[in-house]
């Protein structure tokens, strides 16, 4: 997945279209003209019994304090100056009413925690809401068939708002909004191997994920540089591969951001990236990596220090299997990505151990590899989790994967046909158009330009004019 080590600001610039703050644009929507202000008061009450769904009353408060604290301008000449006489004069908004599909005010219904919901297979999740916003000062409604709906929707609402001498008001109601996702994974990467990021700043990125209703984290925790996360059973891998003792999630950190991240519907898609980009595990393990710190790094591995699972060895497919099986045990989606990009053969051409093996058995490298892939996704498959990939295990290597993996491409927008061609679901995100490090010069060479291997850096048009954005 090449050098993808990001941040998430430009997720906070991003403004739809026309004058609305809303972002993404819903599916349907139609307002008017006529403003309303926001009541001092103004409360939210759900419809039906929500004790089933704790962090719905959680979200409806920072909904609120959202509202009050943003102090968004409109976006006109004078920041809403013109708007002044039709806010005096304007009705006010009382209350927000959320009702659940199939609920009644006498039972919980079917509701259950926004977390649940957004960590259920892909194919089950439903983020679908209505939302209606009278003229008159009557009560809104929002309604949806899961509490995940309902907090789609209390974000759209929050995003309706602006505030001029501390009113906060609105110039387009009556306004009705019907709104689905138009892709079940909307995802955003974070590199914390290659450099560590504290866990206040991954809820801070959480926050503005949630805000523009992305709802996948893929967490790209370790790699040849570090190896920064806790595994039960498996503390050696992290006091001995992360930068240092305080450059490391604990178990205690990966359940609070999972509940963080489940609390805003975003799901979390850890990568333990195998067999490639893992001489961390060397540092704790040198048993199981061929070409461990072998030099010229250049030679063996796409950036330093070079290093990768010995896929030859039934001991680490064991040890690999195992600690799959270990990270699964911690991490409730039913996502999990193995990696699987820029493995190096020459590597494995120069490790003594590896040779032997092959020569033993009379098996090729590819067959090595696909031996090694199936056994170590059977063990996620045998914890209920879906295999998740790079797009190299599908375009370059004779790997046998399970109908169901889950193929990410990144390498270039042209290759997703190809994905498509094989028969296997994909994610898009593409160099060409989503990642964010390029432009930011060059770290893996010494380009006399100072260009990056994905140069040019990608504004949101660059995003949103991809294929897949469309």
């Amino acid at each position: 997945m090449g050098a993808l080590s990001v941040s998430c600001v430009w997720l906070v610039l991003l403004l739809a279209l026309d004058a609305y703050a809303i972002w993404p644009r819903p599916r349907s929507m139609t307002s008017g003209t006529q403003a309303l202000r926001l009541s001092p008061n103004f409360t939210v009450t759900p419809t039906f019994d929500p004790s089933n769904a704790s962090d719905i009353a959680s979200a409806i408060m920072r909904m609120q304090a959202l509202i009050q604290s943003d102090k968004l301008g409109r976006l006109v000449v004078g920041r809403g100056s013109s708007d002044a006489s039709a806010i005096q004069t304007a009705d006010e908004l009382d209350s927000l009413e959320l009702s659940l599909n199939g609920a009644n005010s006498s039972g919980p219904g079917s509701i259950s925690n926004i977390a649940t919901e957004a960590q259920k297979p892909l194919s089950e999740r439903d983020e679908s809401y209505t939302l209606m916003i009278p003229s008159d000062g009557s009560a809104a409604t929002l309604s949806a068939n899961t509490s995940l709906g309902l907090f789609r929707g209390l974000t759209t609402f929050s995003q309706l708002w602006y505030d001029f001498d501390g009113v906060t008001y609105t110039v387009n109601v009556p306004m009705a909004i019907e709104d689905a996702p138009a892709f079940p994974y909307r995802g955003f990467m974070l590199d914390t191997a290659r450099n560590f990021f504290p866990a206040s700043d991954i809820k801070r990125t959480l926050d503005a994920m949630s805000w523009v209703k992305i709802n996948t984290f893929h967490w790209h925790v370790t790699d040849s540089q570090s190896f920064p996360i806790q595994v039960p059973g498996f503390l050696e891998l992290s006091s001995a591969g992360a930068y240092s003792n305080s450059s490391i999630y604990t178990l205690s950190d990966i359940q609070d951001i999972v509940q963080y991240a489940g609390e805003r519907g975003i799901d979390i898609l850890v990568e333990i990236d195998s067999p490639g980009h893992s001489a961390a595990i060397g540092e704790s393990h040198p048993e199981h990596i061929a070409c461990f710190h072998a030099s010229p790094w250049s030679s063996f591995a796409g950036e330093p220090p070079s290093g990768q699972l010995r896929i030859t060895s039934s001991a680490t497919t064991n040890f690999t299997a195992s600690l799959f099986s270990a990270v699964a045990s911690i991490m409730p989606s039913s996502l999990l990505s193995t990696g699987g990009d820029e493995i190096n053969i020459p590597c494995f051409d120069s490790d003594p151990e590896t040779q032997m093996t092959l020569n033993a058995t009379g098996m090729t490298i590819e067959q090595a590899l696909s031996n090694f892939t199936q056994a170590t996704h059977g063990a996620l498959i045998d914890a209920g989790k879906t295999p998740v990939v790079w797009e190299e295990m599908v375009l370059e290597h004779n790997v046998t994967l399970s109908n169901e993996t889950v193929v990410m491409v990144w390498i270039s927008s042209q290759h997703a046909a190809d994905v498509a061609s094989k028969g296997f679901r994909l994610v898009h995100g593409p160099s060409d158009y989503f990642y964010l490090d390029c432009g930011a010069g060059e770290w893996l060479g010494d380009d006399i330009n100072g260009n990056s291997w994905c140069d040019p850096f990608k504004t949101w048009q660059k995003v949103r004019g991809s294929g897949s954005s469309k």
